[in-house]
Order: structure tokens, then C-alpha cells, then sequence
């Protein structure tokens, strides 16, 4: 590997036995990736579906929705507003408090990312040049559904949308309970594509019906949903990501209280079957208390978390480091999805970190408060592509694009003079011209 760390002993194994602990792994043993985003079977079966409904448009949206249970023969395949703010208004008001509150804050942080980023001009020889900063006109937000539907992705994704000022915002997500189409009338959805899978990415793609044809689609999904995500990102329509399993890596010292760092492994290892929770320490006996905390704790988690999460911390693991600098560049070959700092000066060690989707400073900033809107957006990049991107964010909606005008073209003369060399040493004599 081209990273290098001051020490590479191979540490012992847990002490600790029992469902739920992390096998202790040396750092050589580390996975170098966690995962292909793109299964390829999914990919070929999302393929097909994505072909069908691109060649028989709605009717074969329909046959594709019913086939997959998406929806009954004959059922409408979307919600309008007025049955979103129906669902709103339906629910007790403790819920319409919650739903409103945390997309007030998600919209704040996304305006204050609006705000970092403004139209710019400079002078240039003869005249001037300069960016604008535009949003896109349509898009199309994913949440998912199913065992565990995510209202909160309705929020997380569609509020950032209007935050950047998208005109037209949808969101699609398999059988939408209340809640769900609740969230999508509090984020100011135009409208709710009620199907899953990448027949919603396809629809979504395409335009069918009342559906707006998206220039940028986004949010969380099963393998079939990134699937189809690549596959329309091919022919026009932007994308987000391509997410992965969900991950989380706690760098934590002899300072971290293991309750906590337990719970926040667990409530990432819930998500998934293939999640990945990460403990990366300089403790030995905290990694034996961690262990300790998470045989306890997933005990008494109900079913069918508890399997769930059982399952996710087989593909876990813990590691010794011999320092928090060496801790450091561990969790900065992993590029996790969500890294957690439970240190001494946790600042300080967080930022010296270089590669992660989402940063949680110090042991009260849980994970799951960004999971549940805090602020910045839980949308993030995973399988390492953290090293080269960030998470979803108003950037993610929004185009800049540059400008040039020359109003004096005596004062634009020397740079004529280079662009007719530079034309020339490139071979391109009609350009020189």
C-alpha cells in the first residue's frame, strides 16, 4: 500500500466473546474498500426495467409498478399536494412539530451553503469575464421505503433542493406512509411518484405523466436504485452518488465513554445487513469495553434490528493503534461514510482527519443527530469515494458557469497574440486564424 503507519504489530484479539463484538484486526488486515456501489446482477436486472420503461412509457411504468407490488392494478402512481398536506394534517401535532422543526434546520444549513458560494466578475485584458451560480430547473428525490421508510431522506434531500432554488422538486419512494408524504408536504414537494427501485429512477428520468422529466436525481437506495442511477447518469440525467452500505469508524481514546461509542455503532450497524461499524483505537481496554457494550446492548435491541445489526458487526471490526496519529491515517485509507472523534482535543484530531462524508466532533455529537437533522445533510459518500467527494448539499443542485465579454479589443490584443502561438503549437492552424 502506498500509506504507511509507525507501527504494524499485529494486535491481539478481543477477550470479549459473544454476538454482536468486533474481531480485532491488524492494520494489514484491513479491507481495502468496502464495497462495490453496483452489484452486477442488480445492474443488469435494472437495466431491463430501465430499457422498458424508457421504450413504453407509462404503460409499461404502470406494468413494472403493479409487477413489483409497488402499487394495485389500477392504482394511481402518485400523490398530488393535496394529498400530501392531507397526510400533514393528519398527524397529531407532537409529529407535525418534529417534521417541522428538523426541516427548518436542514434548510437553514442549506442556505447558509447557498450563501458560501455567489455569482463573481474580474477584468480581464480588454473587458471582463465572470461565474453565475444557477440552480437546475427540475429534481427528483429518492427515499426509500419498505422495512424502514425514511421520511427523513424526504426532508434531508428535498429541502436542500429548494434551499438552492430548484423550481420543480419531486419525490418518489415505495408504499409512502403517512409520515413519508407528510415529510414530502413539509420539504414543499410539487408532487410524490409512490414507486420504488429503479422504475422510480427510470420514471424519474424520463418524465411520465405528471412526472417532470429530472435534470439531477437523488437520495439513498437499494442496489437496484443505484443501479438504475448509473445507468440514467449515462444518458443525460445527473446524479448524486453511488452509495454503498452505510458505514461508521469511531476513533476513540481512553477518554471515550463505551456506552456511547456502542450505541453509536449499533445504531449504524441497524441499517444494513452489509453496514460496516469501525472502532479504530489507542485502548486496548477500550475496545474490550466497546465489545463488552456491544454484546449487552444488542441483547436487549428488538427484532428485526437485532438480527439486522448482528449481522452488520460480522462485517465490522476493530483496530489498535499505537497512536492518534496512526488512528488518523487508518480511518483516512477507510474514507468511512460517517467518522465519529471521541478523543482528548477531538477538534483538533478531527481536523487533521482528510478522508470522510460526515464529521461528528466529540461524544453529544451522535451520529444519528445527523441522520435525524441537526443540519448538514446525511446523504453521504461511501465505499472510500469520500476520498474525492463530499456529501449531497445545495452544490449538489446547483451549475456555475462562466462568462467572458471583450469590449476593447485594442486592450485584448496581447492575448490574441498568445492564443495565435498557443493555436499553432497545438497544430489547429483554424484556430490560429
Amino acid at each position: 500500500t502506498s500509506w504507511s503507519l509507525s507501527s504494524r504489530a499485529s494486535p491481539q484479539g478481543s477477550m470479549v466473546k459473544g454476538i454482536g463484538a468486533l474481531r480485532t484486526l491488524s492494520i494489514e488486515e484491513i479491507p481495502s474498500d468496502c464495497s462495490e456501489p453496483v452489484d452486477p446482477k442488480a445492474l443488469e436486472q435494472a437495466r431491463a426495467i430501465v430499457d422498458s420503461i424508457r421504450k413504453g412509457g407509462e404503460e409499461a411504468l404502470k406494468a413494472t409498478a403493479t409487477k413489483f407490488k409497488d402499487i394495485k392494478e389500477g392504482e394511481a402512481y402518485t400523490c398530488t399536494p393535496a394529498e400530501l398536506k392531507a397526510a400533514f394534517d393528519g398527524l397529531p401535532k407532537d409529529q407535525q412539530g418534529v417534521l417541522t422543526r428538523v426541516a427548518e434546520r436542514i434548510s437553514k444549513f442549506a442556505a447558509a451553503q447557498r450563501g458560501s458560494i455567489k455569482d463573481a466578475t474580474t477584468d480581464i485584458p480588454g473587458g471582463q469575464a465572470g461565474q453565475t451560480v444557477s440552480p437546475v430547473e427540475t429534481a427528483g428525490c429518492y427515499a426509500p421505503g419498505g422495512r424502514y421508510p425514511l421520511p427523513s431522506s424526504v426532508l434531508m434531500t428535498a429541502c436542500t433542493a429548494r434551499a438552492a432554488g430548484v423550481k420543480k422538486v419531486w419525490v418518489a419512494s415505495p408504499h409512502p406512509d403517512q409520515v413519508t408524504m407528510a415529510a414530502a408536504y413539509v420539504a414543499k414537494a410539487d408532487g410524490m411518484l409512490r414507486v420504488g427501485g429503479a422504475q422510480a429512477v427510470a420514471t424519474l428520468s424520463q418524465g411520465i405523466g405528471p412526472v417532470p422529466k429530472c435534470d439531477i436525481i437523488v437520495g439513498p437506495g437499494n442496489q437496484w436504485v443505484t443501479a438504475a442511477k448509473s445507468l440514467v447518469s449515462q444518458t443525460g440525467t445527473a446524479i448524486d452518488m453511488l452509495a454503498g452500505p452505510s458505514e461508521v469508524l469511531v476513533i476513540g481514546d481512553d477518554t471515550a465513554d463505551p456506552a456511547t461509542v456502542g450505541a453509536d455503532l449499533l445504531a449504524q450497524a441497524e441499517h444494513d445487513v452489509e453496514a460496516r461499524p469501525i472502532l479504530v483505537s489507542t485502548s486496548k481496554q477500550l475496545i474490550e469495553a466497546v465489545n463488552s457494550e456491544l454484546v449487552k446492548q444488542l441483547a436487549a435491541m428488538p427484532s428485526p434490528n437485532r438480527e439486522t445489526a448482528t449481522e452488520a458487526c460480522k462485517k465490522g471490526f476493530a483496530v489498535v493503534a499505537s497512536s492518534v496519529d496512526d488512528a488518523i491515517a487508518v480511518s483516512d485509507r477507510i474514507a468511512p461514510e460517517h467518522l465519529e472523534i471521541m478523543t482528548k482535543h477531538a477538534m483538533e484530531v478531527g481536523m487533521k482527519c482528510k478522508h470522510y462524508g460526515g464529521l461528528f466532533v466529540g461524544r453529544y455529537a451522535a451520529e444519528v443527530l445527523g441522520d435525524y437533522g441537526v443540519g448538514p445533510n446525511h446523504v453521504l459518500p461511501t465505499a472510500g469515494t469520500a476520498r474525492y467527494t463530499g456529501g449531497l448539499s445545495v452544490h449538489t443542485f446547483l451549475r456555475i458557469r462562466t462568462w467572458m465579454r471583450i469590449d476593447r479589443q485594442e486592450d485584448s490584443q496581447a492575448v490574441v497574440q498568445d492564443s495565435v502561438a498557443l493555436a499553432r503549437l497545438e497544430g489547429l492552424e483554424g484556430h490560429a486564424r
